[in-house]
């Protein structure tokens, strides 16, 4: 692995500790506050929207992906006609 890889791999667990510790830290200094029945209904209803919706976005990911909505456009030539006709009158024989 190259100096390059090493570091960004050092950085990005970095972030990934102090983001570990900061979950931490959130959890435990709040342990003591009680929550009502409201707030674990508005906390469940929140988790389920944001599944739904992160499953819907997911699937019309793969739906585009699939169908070939996410390809470059691609442009339909017309064929160049043989080297020598006229390309504003046709040749009728």
């Amino acid at each position: 692995m190259s100096r390059g890889g090493i570091t960004i791999t050092a950085i990005l667990l970095a972030i990934l500790a102090a983001t570990i510790w900061w979950a931490w830290q959130g959890w435990t200094s709040h342990a003591d506050v009680q929550m009502s029945i409201h707030g674990y209904i508005a906390m469940g209803l929140g988790v389920f929207f944001s599944l739904i919706i992160g499953f819907g976005l997911m699937a019309l990911t793969f739906y585009s992906s699939r169908r070939g909505y996410d390809d470059l456009p691609q442009a339909k030539e017309k064929p160049e006609p043989p080297v020598g006709e006229d390309r504003a009158t046709p040749n009728i024989s």
